[in-house]
């Protein structure tokens, strides 16, 4: 069984993309295994840290390395992506051994997917930003399809996400590309 790790590009608890991601969680059930990432408690990068390697960043690159793929699920922030996912990327992207400077990094050849839930664009900014990043920095983006949800207008008060049955349609259908893609 494959194993997908899950990234939250949003710290809030009640977050719409944490919410997005247990309902795949739910659709992945004896498909795939699924763990969560937690790197709230990385520092931002920065090359005095980098030797020696951090014990959290050692530990985060293992459960990136260990993953068959990763699934991105992020929110956009002034159509791009949130620092706090950038500030992880980053430090996914440098060298694994800091003394080799063009040396392997965590992510590069990783499969990787990108869900997001937000505002009127449906996440479109930040999809469309993270693709780049994330090819940029040598990872294997699968492409199509990805999901971007228009967060239902009183989920903004409740907290609450109601995914439509379209979107529940193309996470399904994500879901199943991404199982063949890894």
């Amino acid at each position: 069984m494959k194993t997908i790790l899950f990234i939250i590009g949003s710290t809030r608890a009640k977050s719409f993309n944490l919410q997005t991601a247990k309902y795949v969680e739910s659709k992945l059930a004896g498909k795939a295994s699924i763990k969560y990432l937690d790197f709230t408690d990385l520092p931002f990068v920065n090359q005095d840290q980098e030797n020696p390697v951090l014990e959290v960043v050692a530990r985060i690159r293992k459960e990136v390395m260990e993953a068959d793929g990763l699934w991105i699920f992020s929110p956009e922030y002034n159509f791009s992506y949130p620092g706090y996912l950038k500030n992880l990327l980053d430090w996914l992207s440098r060298p694994k051994d800091p003394n080799i400077f063009n040396g392997p990094t965590a992510i590069a050849g990783k499969k990787v997917t990108v869900s997001g839930a937000g505002g009127a664009f449906a996440t479109k900014g930040m999809k469309d930003k993270l693709t780049e990043l994330l090819e940029f920095i040598k990872a294997d983006v699968m492409k199509a399809p990805m999901t971007g949800i228009h967060v239902n207008q009183d989920a903004w008060t409740t907290d609450v996400l109601v995914l439509s049955n379209e979107d529940k349609k193309h996470l399904q259908d994500q879901a199943e590309a991404f199982l063949k893609f890894i």
